[in-house]
């Protein structure tokens, strides 16, 4: 086997070495950092509930309706003795 002869350029040298069909002239820094920062909430289904939800839109209205519901079962006052 031949051996590579070219040796790997030290980073920060002078040659450019991006590709000429990049062009970042138009370019504007920092746009999506602040959504970046914010993060995802990505929740992974599981297949038998996916098909129950065809799109975001149907797991966020179900989300919601959930959230709505009154939690009175979790409030229930103890039960007065009687002799």
């Amino acid at each position: 086997m031949k051996k590579n002869k070219r040796k790997a350029r030290p980073l920060g040298s002078d040659e450019d070495t991006m590709r000429s069909e990049y062009d970042f002239s138009k370019a504007v820094r920092g746009v999506t950092a602040a959504r970046y920062a914010e993060g995802t909430n990505v929740v992974l289904l599981d297949p038998d509930v996916a098909e129950i939800f065809p799109n975001t839109r149907a797991v966020n209205e179900a989300l919601r309706t959930i959230a709505r519901l009154p939690r009175t079962a979790s409030r229930q006052r103890p039960r007065k003795r009687t002799a």
